[in-house]
C-alpha cells in the first residue's frame, strides 16, 4: 500500500483544503494517506472541519505560518522531517508555497522517493519587489530540482511556470486541474436563495451581485466597488453588492466606501449599496442568493470560487489572470485584462444590463462545469500520475 504525506500551507477557509481532503479521502483504497500543515492565520477561518467532516484527522503543525519566520520555520521544518521518519511516506505531495519549501526540503533531505509538488497560484508578479521575486524564483528553481514532479492547475500556469518564469522544465510538469464535490451547489436553490437574501434584507427587485474572497490588496476589491459605483451611476437599477470574506484590509475598504459616499451595512436590511458578510463557510448556500458574481484580482492561481460560481449557474465578471481563462466556459463570463478599468466598469454594466440573458446561458452551463471539475476527475487524474512516478523507482 503506497503512503502518501500530503502537506498543505494552513487549513484556512478556501478551496485548497477541500482539494487536498477530497484527495485523502477519495484516492483509490490502495493509498495510504497522512494530512497535516500549518493553522489559519489571524482574521481567517479556519477549515479543519472540512477534513474532519469526511472522517479524516489531520494534524496541525502550528510552528507553519504563511509569513518567513527562520525560527518558527525550522521547527516546522524539524517536526515534518520527524513525522516522515514515522510515517515512512512513498510520496510526500505538497501544496502551494510555505508548505512546498518546507517540506519538500524536509522530504529531499528524509531520502522519500517521489516529491510532489502543486502550485495553486504563485507570487512571481503582483506581490513583491523586482529583488524579492528574483529570491523567490531562485528558491523555486531550487525547489524544483528537488522534486519528482510538478502539478500547474492549469494549461496557463504551466505556461507562466515553464516559460514565462522558466521554475522547471515542462518534462517535469503535469496539469491536473482542481476537482470538488460540485453538486450540492446545485440542490434547493429556490430555499436557499430565499433564506441567504431574507438574512441580508435582499428585495425580489435587487440585483445582488457578490464579490468571493479574503479581504488583501492582491484582490484589488477598489476596483470592484468601483464598477459597482459606475453601474448605479449609469442605470436606475437596485443593485446590492456582498463583499463576502475578511481580511487585513476591511478598514481600508470601509474607508474607500466612504470616501466615495457610498452606503455600506454589515447585516443588510436597510438601503446600504454594499454588504460586509464576513466570512461564509457554506458558499453553495450564499451562492443561490446571488445574480451574478465578481472577480477582481491582480493576481490569482484558479480561484475557486469562479468554480463554484458556474456549477451554481452563475454569471461571472472577471479580470483575466492566473488560469481563469482557461476554468471560465465562454457562456458563463466577461474578461477583462486586469489593468483595464474601464473594460472592467464596461462588462460590470453590460452583465447588469442582460441580466436575464447570460444568466440562463450560465445555468445551461452548470452541468458540464460539475463533470469537469469533479472530485472523481480529480482523484482519477492523481491516481495516473502516482503511478507513473512510483513505476520509475
Amino acid at each position: 500500500m503506497p503512503k502518501i504525506l500530503r502537506i498543505i500551507n494552513r487549513f484556512n477557509l478556501g478551496g485548497i483544503t477541500y482539494n487536498v481532503s477530497y484527495l485523502s479521502k477519495y484516492l483509490p483504497a490502495e493509498y495510504e494517506t497522512h494530512l497535516i500543515g500549518g493553522p489559519e492565520e489571524d482574521g481567517e477561518e479556519s477549515s479543519l472541519y472540512i477534513p474532519q467532516s469526511l472522517g479524516l484527522k489531520p494534524v496541525v503543525i502550528d510552528e507553519m505560518r504563511r509569513s518567513i519566520h527562520p525560527l518558527g520555520d525550522y521547527f516546522a521544518y524539524r517536526r515534518i522531517k520527524k513525522i516522515i521518519r514515522e510515517f515512512k511516506p512513498d510520496i510526500v505531495h505538497t501544496h502551494a508555497s510555505k508548505a512546498g519549501a518546507i517540506g519538500r526540503l524536509a522530504a529531499a533531505h528524509c531520502n522519500v522517493p517521489v516529491i510532489v509538488h502543486t502550485f495553486h497560484g504563485h507570487v512571481f508578479h503582483g506581490y513583491f519587489s523586482e529583488l524579492k521575486t528574483a529570491i523567490l524564483k531562485s528558491v523555486e528553481r531550487y525547489l524544483a530540482k528537488k522534486s519528482t514532479a510538478i502539478i500547474a492547475i492549469s494549461a496557463t500556469q504551466k505556461r507562466e511556470l515553464t516559460e514565462t518564469h522558466r521554475i522547471c522544465p515542462a518534462s517535469k510538469m503535469f496539469v491536473i486541474p482542481l476537482g470538488f464535490d460540485l453538486k450540492r451547489f446545485t440542490e434547493n436553490k429556490t430555499e436557499k436563495r430565499q433564506a441567504f437574501r431574507e438574512k441580508y434584507g435582499i428585495k425580489n427587485d435587487e440585483l445582488a451581485i457578490g464579490i468571493i474572497g479574503r479581504l488583501a490588496p492582491i484582490k484589488n476589491h477598489e476596483l470592484f466597488i468601483d464598477a459597482i459605483e459606475y453601474v448605479l451611476k449609469s442605470t436606475g437599477k437596485k443593485i446590492k453588492a456582498l463583499i463576502i470574506g475578511d481580511g487585513d484590509i476591511k478598514n481600508e475598504l470601509i474607508g474607500y466606501l466612504e470616501q466615495k459616499q457610498l452606503s455600506y451595512s454589515f447585516t443588510g436590511g436597510d438601503n446600504a449599496s454594499f454588504i460586509f458578510t464576513s466570512w461564509i463557510k457554506e458558499v453553495y448556500n450564499a451562492l443561490p442568493g446571488l445574480d451574478l458574481v465578481a472577480l477582481s484580482s491582480k493576481n490569482e492561481g484558479t480561484p475557486v470560487s469562479l468554480i463554484e460560481a458556474q456549477a451554481a449557474g452563475k454569471f461571472i465578471i472577471t479580470t483575466n489572470v492566473g488560469g481563469i481563462r482557461d476554468i471560465l466556459h465562454p457562456e458563463c463570463g466577461l474578461l477583462c485584462e486586469a489593468d483595464d478599468y474601464e473594460g472592467y466598469k464596461k462588462n460590470m454594466l453590460s452583465a447588469v444590463i442582460n441580466f436575464e440573458m447570460v444568466n440562463s446561458k450560465a445555468n445551461l452551463a452548470s452541468e458540464e462545469i460539475i463533470t469537469k471539475f469533479g472530485y472523481k476527475r480529480l482523484c482519477a487524474d492523481m491516481d495516473g500520475m502516482y503511478k507513473k512516478l512510483l513505476d520509475k523507482i
